[in-house]
This record gives C-alpha cells, sequence and structure tokens, in this order.
C-alpha cells in the first residue's frame, strides 16, 4: 500500500529524517513510534503530500507521489496534531463544507456526510459548536474530516494526544473499527496505543529507523539481553552450582542471592536460544531442588528506551 525507499528531509541544515525505507501492508494499523523530533511528523507530512522529499521515492497505492502528488492526496485522509478546525461553526456544518471543499459532489454528499458521523459516533453533538466539545469529540470530528472524501490510507499524528484514558480508549476502538476497510498509519509516543492496536511498528530516533516489526514480535526481534530467573531450595550441595550455570552455552552471567530457604539466580542471555531446557537439565544432573524457573521478556518501555537513549 505505501513504498518508501531512501526517503529524506531536511529543513536547512537539519535532517529531519535520515535515508529511510519501510513497507506498509493493506488494511493494518502501523505506528510511527519515537521521541519528541524523532521525525514521526515529517514522515507523515511528507506521506501525506502535504511537504516534499528532499529525496527518495515515495509510492501511494502503486502511484509515484512525486509524480502524482494530486492523486496520492485523494488516496489519504490525513489527521494532524494539532487538529486544525473553525470552532465557530456546527459539526454538520463544519464537515458539509469540508465534503464540499474536497470535491464531493452535492447529489451524493449528505450519504456521505451520514456515513462517517455514523463511523466517528458524532450524532449526539452535531448541531453543537466545534468550539464547545471535549477534545474527545474535536478529535472525532478530525477524523470524521479525514474519511469524508473516503480514502484508501487514514494518516494520523498523535491521534490521541492529550485525550482523557476513557476518550483514549474509545479513539482506539474507532480506529480498529477504520482499520476493518483502510490501512491505518500513526505517529505516536504513546506505548499503550501501540499495544492496543498496532498491528505493526516502526521505531524511530534522530531521523533514522531504530527497529522496524509485527508488535507482536518486537520482544523477539530487538529483546537485546534476555534474563532468565531459577530459584532452588537451599540445600548444602550447591556451592559450586553458580559456577556450573554459567558454564551453560549461551549465558553471559549468573548472580545469585539468598531469600530464605531459597536460592534466587539471575542469569543474562544474549543468545536467540531459550536457555531453559539446559538449565532444568542441568539441576537434574545436579539433583538440584528447583522450585521456580521462567524466563522475563522485556517490555516494550524497555525496548523503547534501549533504542531511543
Amino acid at each position: 500500500m505505501i513504498s518508501v525507499r531512501n526517503f529524506t528531509r531536511k529543513y536547512a541544515d537539519l535532517t529531519a529524517v535520515d535515508d529511510i525505507s519501510f513497507d506498509i501492508s493493506p488494511n493494518q494499523v502501523t505506528a510511527f513510534l519515537g521521541p519528541n523530533g524523532a521525525g514521526k511528523t515529517t514522515t507523515l507530512r511528507v506521506l501525506s503530500g502535504y511537504l516534499y522529499p528532499t529525496s527518495g521515492k515515495i509510492e501511494i497505492a502503486g502511484h509515484d507521489l512525486a509524480e502524482n502528488a494530486q492523486h496520492c492526496r485523494k488516496l489519504t485522509g490525513y489527521l494532524p496534531e494539532n487538529n486544525p478546525l473553525y470552532e465557530e461553526m456546527e459539526v454538520f456544518e463544519f464537515l458539509e463544507w469540508s465534503g464540499l471543499m474536497s470535491g464531493i459532489e452535492k447529489p451524493g454528499l449528505r450519504k456521505t456526510l451520514d456515513s462517517a458521523i455514523e463511523k466517528c459516533a458524532l450524532s449526539s453533538v452535531i448541531g453543537k459548536n466545534i468550539g464547545t466539545l471535549s477534545r474527545g469529540y474535536k478529535q472525532r470530528v478530525g477524523l470524521a474530516k479525514a474519511i469524508l472524501h473516503n480514502p484508501q490510507i487514514l494518516l494520523l499524528d498523535e491521534p490521541t494526544s492529550g485525550l482523557d484514558p476513557n476518550q483514549a480508549d474509545e479513539t482506539r476502538k474507532l480506529l480498529a473499527q477504520l482499520k476493518k476497510e483502510k490501512t491505518v498509519v500513526l505517529s505516536t509516543h504513546i506505548l499503550s496505543d501501540v499495544k492496543a492496536i498496532c498491528d505493526r511498528v516502526i521505531i524511530l530516533n534522530k531521523g533514522k529507523i531504530a527497529a522496524e516489526s509485527a508488535t507482536s514480535d518486537i520482544a523477539v526481534n530487538y529483546a537485546g539481553e534476555r534474563r532468565i530467573t531459577l530459584v532452588l531450595k537451599k540445600d548444602g550441595n550447591q556451592a559450586d552450582f553458580q559456577e556450573k550455570l554459567s558454564k551453560i552455552e549461551g549465558v553471559n552471567s549468573v548472580s545469585a542471592k539468598e531469600d530464605g530457604n531459597e536460592t534466587v539466580y539471575e542469569i543474562t542471555t544474549m543468545s536467540s536460544l531459550d536457555l531453559r531446557e539446559r538449565i532444568f537439565n542441568l539441576c537434574l544432573q545436579e539433583k538440584a531442588p528447583m522450585l521456580e524457573l521462567y524466563r522475563k521478556s522485556p517490555s516494550l518501555e524497555e525496548i523503547f528506551r534501549n533504542l531511543t537513549q
């Protein structure tokens, strides 16, 4: 659906995005995750056709963005971070005007408006001035505007930023519904958004891609150092057990601490292999009374910090 090759965007001497390449598949929610200044907003602005790349090639649904910018804009709906709205207008009035400005013909406009209003759950506020709405409803109005012309792709910049937990949850549910018929690309620094609704994540840091993975696989693909905990019941035959653990192939380090009648071993490894079987076999061989053995995968928060610090 979206293909990006060697994309760079500079502002004078500042390189906001530095030679990145990626693909985005249809009917998925893909997140650009990164700290402030990572290049997320610039990337979305270029994909929307609002800005042009300094260099590189971008295709939207098979169309070259540089050669067919107007057509590519018709294929995308864009919700900027600041969600520009005319707050003195009523919701319906604003959406009607937005539909006309986007080129929707009058005979089919009412049906289009009704569909967007239903999808974004705006019927209860349709006659109210936008300026009187909560931030959550304003986001819904912005989303309704973005989908009026029935784009194949939605580009959303920080769609849940500033929302309270209930509003953020409602927005996530709406995006999950929209994903069934559209490709959704969003930028965020809110990790709960990624975990809740995103199929794929691209982590940006200082204008470069630091990680790219299916959300479900990122802990495996970018775990870095892995940790395994082994708990043994203390007995008199474990004096050199820590040393034996450290000699298992793939083990980086082993630390031990006493906890009442138990000894807790913390084992680290950079190996992608699951070392628990080898540790279990050592316990059997040494007749060590094992109480617990478990592996702790790093959280998305830990991976994010490791990749962006």
